[in-house]
């Protein structure tokens, strides 16, 4: 395996993301790099008070040490223990307005190792998009770029990493999905290196096809008070799943990762209430009934 390959497109990556995201918002990201003093380092591209993004991050990062995290190791107790090396691109965007979505993209590699012993390494990542008023145009267009970006490896891929997706973007404590999906993939070994890396990059270069026509389309929309104070009491949603659940934010926090650069996927502005309900037939309600729900979108 080439872990360099992999370093160098997950950097163009990167990259191509924040060009095309500067291009619709017309303000720069900030370029923040830092160094990692168990190993490794990256690159922070945050934006804030954007003129469409509220806030948004794009990371790299490319970390080592001599443990694998538990969070890394969760699935394959095996590894425990073992020596690490992972890279990854990961992204999360919260526009101003409240009818373009918050999107959530990564696309990263780990490499298990053991003196004496050849490397273990698997690809994961996905993306999944979490609206606070629904389009259906706009799930059946997320979801059929996300299935584009698999076919060319296997019908049977999409299928599986949606129903994935659906499964582990699912706030228990709330028995409800975090918003409408996309596909997730972890793990991920069984096609060898070249083309699970291919599969991968696939999945990376989708990611503005699968977003930016949605946002372009949801950012002139007229909003007022009631819009924005469903939106942050909304984003409340996204800060339980990521703190209590997410993988990628425990990985991060328990390799030792820098704390900023991980807590970029926070939304600024987040309400909570007490036992809020929808008035009925509103289309806050309707949020929940047709939108939040696990759902074959290109039925």
């Amino acid at each position: 395996m080439d872990f360099n390959s992999v370093k160098e497109y997950l950097l163009d990556l990167q990259e191509r993301i924040v060009d095309g995201l500067q291009h619709v918002d017309g303000k720069n990201f900030l370029h923040d790099s830092w160094q990692r003093p168990e190993g490794g380092g990256g690159i922070s591209c945050v934006m804030e008070e954007g003129n469409v993004l509220e806030r948004g991050g794009v990371n790299f990062s490319h970390v080592s040490g001599d443990r694998l995290p538990p969070s890394a190791s969760a699935n394959r107790p095996e590894l425990a223990g073992r020596g690490f090396e992972a890279a990854g691109v990961s992204l999360v965007l919260h526009p101003r307005n409240p009818y373009a979505p918050t999107v959530h993209m990564n696309v990263r590699c780990f490499m298990a190792k053991k003196a004496g012993e050849a490397p273990v390494w698997w690809f994961g990542g996905g993306m999944d998009l979490t609206p606070y008023y629904g389009y259906e145009e706009d799930a059946q267009h997320f979801h059929r770029t996300c299935r584009d970006a698999l076919t060319p490896f296997g019908q049977e891929l999409h299928p599986r990493f949606k129903s994935w997706c659906d499964d582990y973007f699912y706030l228990k404590h709330r028995k409800e999905p975090r918003g409408v999906g996309g596909i997730f993939f972890d793990d991920f070994n069984e096609l060898g290196f070249e083309q699970s890396f291919a599969m991968t990059k696939s999945v990376g270069d989708h990611f503005l096809k699968a977003y930016l026509p949605i946002l372009q389309r949801r950012i002139n929309e007229p909003y007022g008070e009631r819009e924005r104070d469903f939106q942050a009491y909304r984003r409340g949603r996204y800060v339980e799943f990521n703190l209590v659940y997410d993988r990628g934010t425990l990985f991060g926090l328990q390799s030792g990762g820098r704390t900023e650069s991980i807590l970029m996927s926070m939304p600024p502005i987040v309400k909570w209430r007490y036992d809020w309900q929808p008035e009925a037939h509103s289309p806050e309600a309707m949020l929940y009934s047709d939108f939040l729900i696990h759902k074959d979108w290109l039925a």
